[in-house]
């Protein structure tokens, strides 16, 4: 990061928008400050949308005053209840609002919110590089107002509170999310007591919505190491209250000399593998792999309550799979996550993650590939991207021939499916055929006689086409004692 003096702040904020704020704002003798994330970004030169102003009076008046003043293609948006406004114009948005200074009731996070002046304002804000202003008025235009040192903060890549840590995540425990968010998605670390500080609120998430969680850590899931972001959940307390099952997964257990893998770190291990494979992919995800770094968070959750010890095999997790398959939509109804195609297809990803390793650690058959392409239909891909990143052994002979048989298994799947067309398929002989021409009505038989085509074609007994499907029909009805 590189310091900015006035003039190159000023130099920076040289636009219509920013110069037109100033000008109304010195008509109507008001000082006028953008601040929060927007002055951040500037210093870290990262893009930011949003643009916040602090006024010292009326927040409301001067928005109303800028889009009179914007006049055509401006438009305003008044929120009395929370003394702020937004303007829209020409595609950008900037939100108005008065200096504050709040006070909390311990029971809620709603602040009781009175008129305040600019350090007020700046004291309210969660950390020290979000509480930086910059002067808009004609005379002081690009001076930058940092009494709690945001600058040398962010030099130092810390993230730290502008007032006792106690009081700042006491008074909104949301702040805590934001601060493990922050640390994520800048590759900051946070300041030793501020983090102490987490530890000791913990518990005040409770308050929390659910909703207000599952943005912070959406945001988390979708930075370049999200990761980080859970080990820094775990590391102060706060996963055991907001997601129990991922904590459960940390820790290790040994019986006579033999100990399983800790499944919390194996965990973010994956999903970091998984990120890396998204980053070096040039296909464009419109979500950045989002949904696909919640299968592999949550491929191996089944794992605690699948955990037996054996004395001829060890560990075993069995069937921790299906398990964890039956857990995703708890855990996304709970989480307030959708339920939709997308926990749909997060559910599939973990059911079938234990496929692909199963076929490379055996024969790689055409049956077995075939079996998995018609399971995992579109999105055998991303399927085979979280099996590959769940290939974390530190025996390197073994890590190697996995691979090399994932190879030959994306191979088979390739040439399989040029050749059978099996991704989605539906058997080529409909229940409705055979129906009819066995003279049925919708019963058990239809349903024997569909499933009977849909193995004999995966299994390569016949090709996936009508005519060699329906004559395996009749010679299957024959034998069942239906006549045609």
């Amino acid at each position: 990061m590189r310091l900015l003096d006035r003039a190159e702040l000023a130099q920076l904020l040289d636009t219509r928008v920013f110069h037109l704020i100033g000008d109304v704002a010195d008509e109507m003798g008001v000082e006028t400050y953008v601040v929060g994330g927007y002055v951040r970004d500037l210093f870290l030169q990262r893009p930011s949308k949003d643009i916040d102003v602090v006024v010292v009076g009326s927040g409301i008046g001067l928005a109303e005053a800028v889009a009179a003043k914007m006049g055509k293609g401006a438009h305003v948006s008044v929120f009395r209840n929370f003394g702020t406004a937004q303007v829209h114009w020409h595609g950008q948005e900037v939100e108005f609002v008065g200096a504050r200074k709040e006070s909390y009731s311990h029971d809620s996070r709603k602040p009781i919110v009175e008129d305040g002046t600019l350090e007020d304002d700046q004291q309210r804000r969660d950390f020290t590089i979000n509480a930086m202003a910059i002067c808009l008025n004609r005379e002081r235009f690009g001076e930058l107002v940092d009494p709690f040192d945001g600058i040398w903060d962010m030099q130092d890549r810390l993230i730290a509170t502008p007032l006792d840590p106690d009081i700042t995540f006491s008074d909104d425990p949301l702040r805590m999310m934001r601060c493990i968010r922050f640390a994520t998605q800048l590759n900051f670390e946070i300041e030793p007591e501020t983090f102490e500080a987490l530890h000791r609120n913990r518990e005040r998430m409770q308050i929390i919505s659910q909703e207000r969680i599952i943005d912070e850590l959406q945001k988390i899931m979708a930075s370049d190491s999200p990761a980080r972001g859970w080990e820094l959940l775990f590391q102060c307390g706060l996963l055991d209250i907001i997601f129990p099952e991922l904590a459960a997964m940390q820790g290790v257990e040994t019986v006579a000399g033999r100990a399983h893998k800790d499944n919390f770190w194996h965990t973010l291990e994956v999903l970091t593998n998984v990120v890396k494979t998204l980053r070096d992919d040039p296909t464009e995800r419109a979500d950045n792999g989002l949904w696909l770094r919640w299968a592999a968070l949550l491929h191996d959750i089944g794992k605690p309550k699948t955990k037996r010890w054996d004395a001829q095999l060890g560990w075993t997790f069995h069937n921790h799979n299906f398990v964890g398959e039956k857990m995703i939509p708890q855990i996304f109804r709970r989480m307030k996550l959708p339920m939709d195609e997308r926990m749909k297809y997060v559910q599939k990803l973990v059911s079938l993650h234990m496929r692909p390793i199963v076929i490379a650690d055996e024969e790689v058959t055409d049956s077995a590939v075939r079996r998995l392409l018609f399971e995992a239909g579109d999105d055998i891909d991303d399927l085979m991207l979280l099996c590959e990143a769940d290939i974390t052994s530190k025996n390197e002979q073994r890590k190697q021939r996995f691979l090399d048989n994932f190879r030959l298994v994306r191979q088979k799947l390739v040439d399989l499916e040029e050749r059978d067309r099996i991704r989605n398929f539906q058997p080529p002989v409909s229940g409705e055929e055979i129906m009819e021409r066995f003279h049925l009505p919708p019963c058990r038989e239809v349903g024997t006689l569909k499933s009977a085509v849909k193995d004999a074609i995966l299994d390569g007994v016949i090709p996936n086409e009508h005519d060699a499907a329906l004559q395996f029909v009749i010679e299957k009805a024959r034998k069942m004692g239906l006549e045609s």
